[in-house]
């Protein structure tokens, strides 16, 4: 079994965030609270980071403050969403949302200011918003993503995000949401509970990214999760008739995206592979006549350098339609992290070509 202490790891990581200097939002409990709806609607702006000196990212900016970045409590003190509205959208005009799940020790603040997916949705004019796992659900925020009790549609902590989403549907926060554009991404076990989200709730999410994230149901316990986080052993087969069995009635072919570091050493790279694996053969049974994907045979392959050193492999598979079903970035030398973020973030290498710009590009044109 491998032991992560993710106290260890966080304070070895605010360590890297003081010394790099970069100002961070502060968390859930450091925010003011105010009466209102149960979700927030928070509009943080941060300042683009730049290459410099012949491409590579240098020096981190230095984050703007945000613009109130208020938190509304509602009947459930402990449950906090965030939500970024670009500020050019018209609010009558329908776009996309991207569902964004944190990693454990992280909040939606301190994830958001890491990915900066908020610049990536100003740029593109999408909407995204941030569930919060509290700390009285799991000690370290991480989702439970290993329990059965929320690997499952209708309860737990998949059906409270899920409740997000249908929250943004009804246009709570005042911007007109397109319900056949919203998308699930994660990082670590945010992504290993993205992909519970887009297996359980495929009439509600189009679409799915997983960074760093754990196969369908390849734990059942604490003590199994782990083992998985190191050593994964599971059936890509049999998980994937698993993964068909919980869409139901709503089973269809779920378009995924998946990003993995080689030197991740809190999850086993290879967990990437068994993902696509379970997707593939459960997008087949689910449209066997248009999926027949072959991990060893992607439509295309690329390799590439990230503008701050990092090289990496992608690879595609489209269906027998030409549309694109399944995306894999490999990021050669990149642990534990999201690829492209803020420098000195919570879990990020700038190094790595950007996670948020490839979520979104995949998501842009998933299926079509």
């Amino acid at each position: 079994m491998v032991y992560v202490d993710w106290r260890e790891l966080y304070a070895q990581n605010q360590a890297a965030i003081d010394a790099a200097g970069v100002r961070q939002p502060g968390t859930l409990a450091e925010l003011p609270a105010a009466a209102g709806p149960i979700l927030s609607v928070a509009r943080p702006r941060y300042s683009p980071l730049t290459p410099r000196g012949g491409g590579a990212l240098a020096g981190p900016e230095r984050h703007k403050p945000g613009a109130g970045l208020p938190v509304h409590r509602g009947s459930r003190a402990d449950e906090h969403v965030l939500v970024h509205v670009p500020p050019d959208l018209d609010p009558s005009a329908p776009v996309a949302a991207v569902c964004m799940l944190h990693g454990c020790t992280q909040d939606p603040s301190t994830f958001a200011a890491a990915t900066a997916m908020n610049d990536t949705a100003d740029r593109h004019g999408f909407v995204v918003v941030y569930p919060g796992q509290p700390r009285a659900r799991n000690a370290q925020g991480c989702w439970n993503w290993f329990l059965p009790a929320h690997q499952e549609r209708g309860t737990g902590e998949p059906e409270f995000i899920a409740g997000v989403a249908r929250r943004l549907i009804a246009k709570e926060f005042g911007q007109t949401v397109d319900p056949a554009r919203i998308f699930v991404a994660g990082l670590s076990s945010g992504g290993a509970m993205a992909l519970i989200l887009a297996v359980c709730y495929p009439d509600l999410f189009k679409a799915v990214a997983a960074h760093s994230g754990l196969p369908y149901r390849s734990a059942n316990d604490v003590a199994s999760a782990f083992a998985v986080m190191g050593r994964p052993g599971v059936n890509p087969t049999t998980d994937g008739q698993r993964m068909q069995a919980a869409m139901g009635d709503h089973a269809r072919p779920i378009p995924s995206l998946v990003i993995q570091g080689t030197a991740d050493r809190t999850v086993a790279p290879e967990n990437a592979q068994h993902i696509l694996s379970q997707l593939m053969r459960a997008n087949h049974l689910a449209a066997p006549e248009t999926c027949q994907h072959d991990p060893a045979r992607p439509s295309d392959s690329e390799q590439g350098r990230a503008e701050g050193g990092l090289d990496y492999t992608k690879k595609r598979w489209v269906d027998t339609h030409g549309a694109l079903m399944h995306e894999s970035i490999e990021v050669h030398g990149l642990g534990h992290a999201w690829s492209g973020g803020a420098p000195g973030g919570s879990y990020t290498d700038p190094r790595g070509p950007s996670a948020s710009e490839a979520v979104w590009a995949f998501f842009s044109q998933a299926g079509e």
